[in-house]
């Protein structure tokens, strides 16, 4: 930074005048990395196959708003942090209640979908095809939940309606719908912490470009 001050100009009018320029171009720069950071994990969730809604999870924010300070921050954050951190982490998912995770099998299973979108349940998948499952047991092996086409009977308190499955009503053909495993690892498929931290290496110059 080069500063040039004529003598019959008022010192301190300048050196305002120059921390404000400086102000300017903090808050610059840290809306430019906030863009650039929340650009770079919208592409890896969606390149990891997770998705444009979770993609979409990312927002950026410059603080403070509406005004410029040099002390100007970039916050990027995911509305879905959970989903998001678990795929950063490669975390290690387990059963709320400690027994088993239900993990769909079965094709059309795959695609039913609980209230609010959420994923589809055992109990969820019950209520919709109006079947019951039975627990089959496994030596080695993680046991099962299939449908052998025994009839559940509806109890008028339960909250879901019914919808009648694509697969025709048949008894004696037993289909597994869900495996039950103890927990799942999930591989770990962004790098989140990488791409901040190259962008963070390059604020500085952005600073002394936005104050030019």
């Amino acid at each position: 930074m080069k500063l040039t001050v004529r003598t019959e100009e008022d010192l301190q009018a300048a050196l305002y005048r120059e921390y404000q320029a400086g102000e300017k171009a903090v808050s610059r720069a840290m809306d430019w990395a906030g863009r650039i950071v929340q650009r770079d994990w919208r592409r890896q969730i969606k390149g990891a196959g997770l998705g444009r809604r979770l993609s979409n999870s990312i927002r950026a924010k410059r603080y403070p708003e509406g005004t410029t300070s040099m002390n100007a921050a970039a916050f990027i954050w995911s509305n879905a942090p959970e989903i998001v951190g678990a795929h950063d982490r490669g975390a290690l998912i387990r059963s709320k209640d400690g027994f088993w995770l239900a993990i769909p099998v079965d094709r059309i299973a795959k695609r039913m979908r609980g209230p609010r979108n959420a994923r589809i349940t055992p109990h969820i998948w019950e209520e919709r095809t109006g079947r019951r499952l039975r627990f089959v047991y496994r030596r080695g092996r993680h046991p099962l939940l299939v449908d052998d086409g025994t009839a559940r009977q509806r109890r008028t308190s339960d909250p879901l309606s019914w919808t009648s499955s694509k697969r025709r009503f048949r008894r004696n053909v037993v289909t597994p719908i869900f495996v039950l495993v103890p927990q799942v690892k999930l591989s770990k498929r962004l790098d989140l912490a990488r791409g901040a931290e190259v962008v963070a290496r390059t604020v500085p110059t952005a600073i002394v470009r936005n104050w030019r």
